[in-house]
């Protein structure tokens, strides 16, 4: 049997991977982790203490200088092997991915989609050139700019894309000369850690280099972010958690990069393709449940074509099936846990006694969340400012074009966004002036690609990934100036 086979029971997912080798946190609890369809237990993980977050970050750090001095070949072989290993597993991956996550099998296909493209950009990255020489205008000098990987990163991953975002800064910190240490979200400890450090083990990376430690700041606190080792934090989640982590790192001189959530509008104008538009309106709400950081939270309808779009959407949104994800009819499946369900019902529920319609509402059981579509909201509810992680959709109309921007930019969030129209010319006009990292014009609000930069702008986050953001991301720049015959000095 493959080893990763995780939920068989012929590889055991309840372990730490310090320094090359698996082993059994110390903590005095456990962590559970459940298959959110079913309900089932699927491992009990002993937490990770502070004491073992040292120990990875001291492995990092002693294994880290011999990789970086081995060179962009060496390091792209490993990254290689990790990819074709990932092509190999892509199944046993997927029904991971299904089981820990509650992903549709879709679903589970666009992440492992991605996860390829990202590895194959590291590998792309490990000999991108990484040095300069600028001109000076000292006679003789020569001013060599290099770049030189930060040392050690932190990365702490989120639960809606696991594999997928662990991936996104573990393979291009390593590609790059660095050692990481990832901590995943504790509803996927085993598709956001372990599956990534199995597919690093069996790809032969030295041991140190990559180290993942399965805990939860109940256990740990801050020890993660205020440890001296690490020189950049990469964490995706929250902004909430985010604003914490961003105010640790900083105070001990660590370049956060960050990812938050967003709450993106999705235009549609009375000249656009109405039948298309509702196709990417549906996609860019429900894929993943909506559980995706770039999902549309909010449909702003020009009035010419609002009857015929809210049609067409809600008869779209009414036909998806939700249930059991591993069944291929399925389009969505459960949320991550029961506190997610709660929280999107509470917003439904709230808008509601502010006088909102429920366009479509459906059945909620356990994890298990139909689609909810809102309509009538008043324009100054908190609900509409808000991210919303779940299936749960406001349906907004505006007259101008002016209209519709202000009402796009009145969230404290700028991740992503799209507008449809007939006129691309008008649709760039637009997108420059909608306040986001990332726009698209005729499209939906969820693409991602591995060579233009990831991120967000307001609440959204700092720094961008992807691409040669990874660059600026996960290493740092040298000055080194020769000389040469004689400087002369003022004294």
């Amino acid at each position: 049997m493959s080893p990763f086979a995780v939920f068989t029971g012929t590889a055991d997912p309840a372990q730490q991977y310090i320094d090359g080798a698996w082993r059994p946190g110390s903590g005095s609890w456990d962590i559970i982790d459940f298959d959110p369809y079913t309900g089932d237990k699927l491992a009990a993980i002993t937490v990770a203490t502070a004491a073992e977050v040292d120990l990875a970050y001291r492995a990092a750090e002693r294994a880290q200088p011999a990789w970086a001095a081995a060179g962009g070949y060496a390091r792209r072989a490993v990254l290689e092997r990790v990819l074709r290993l990932l092509e190999e597993h892509e199944e046993e991956l997927a029904e991971a991915v299904v089981t820990e996550v509650g992903a549709t099998r879709a679903r589970a296909a666009y992440e492992l989609s991605q996860s390829r493209d990202v590895l194959r950009e590291a590998i792309a990255l490990a000999l991108r050139p990484t040095g300069r020489i600028l001109a000076s205008p000292v006679d003789g000098k020569e001013n060599h700019v290099r770049r030189e990987p930060v040392g050690v990163v932190g990365v702490v991953s989120p639960f809606n894309l696991p594999l997928l975002v662990s991936l996104k800064s573990v393979a291009p910190a390593l590609a790059l000369g660095n050692a990481v240490v990832l901590k995943p979200h504790q509803n996927t400890p085993v598709a956001g850690g372990t599956l990534v450090a199995r597919l690093f083990e069996a790809a032969g990376l030295p041991a140190g280099l990559l180290n993942v430690v399965i805990t939860d700041i109940a256990e740990i606190g801050d020890a993660l972010l205020e440890h001296p080792v690490p020189k950049v934090v990469s964490f995706t989640g929250s902004d909430r958690t985010g604003r914490h982590v961003a105010t640790v790192a900083a105070a001990h001189f660590k370049r956060p990069v960050l990812q938050f959530g967003g709450n993106s509008a999705f235009l549609v104008l009375d000249d656009a393709d109405v039948e298309y538009a509702v196709d990417a309106a549906v996609f860019s709400r429900f894929l993943h449940q909506g559980q995706v950081c770039m999902a549309a939270h909010r449909l702003l309808v020009q009035r010419g074509v609002e009857r015929e779009f809210t049609e067409r959407f809600t008869a779209r949104v009414r036909a998806l099936r939700t249930g059991d994800p591993r069944d291929p009819e399925t389009h969505l499946g459960p949320l991550i846990n029961t506190s997610q369900a709660e929280g999107v019902l509470a917003v439904c529920e709230q808008a509601l006694a502010e006088g909102a319609t429920a366009l479509v509402r459906g059945r909620a059981d356990g994890c298990l969340v139909e689609p909810i579509v809102l309509t009538g909201v008043p324009a100054g509810s908190a609900v509409l400012r808000q991210e919303v992680f779940g299936p749960l959709v406001f349906l907004q109309s505006f007259d101008e074009v002016a209209e519709g921007i202000r009402m796009a930019n009145d969230t404290p969030y700028g991740l992503s966004g799209a507008v449809h129209t007939a006129d691309t010319v008008r649709g760039v006009e637009i997108a420059q002036r909608i306040e986001t990292g990332m726009f698209h014009v005729n499209d939906a609000t969820v693409p991602d690609e591995p060579l233009v930069p990831f991120g967000g702008e307001k609440h959204s986050g700092m720094g961008r990934l992807n691409g040669d953001a990874m660059v600026e991301a996960f290493t740092t720049q040298r000055w080194i100036s020769i000389q040469h015959g004689r400087s002369s000095f003022p004294f």
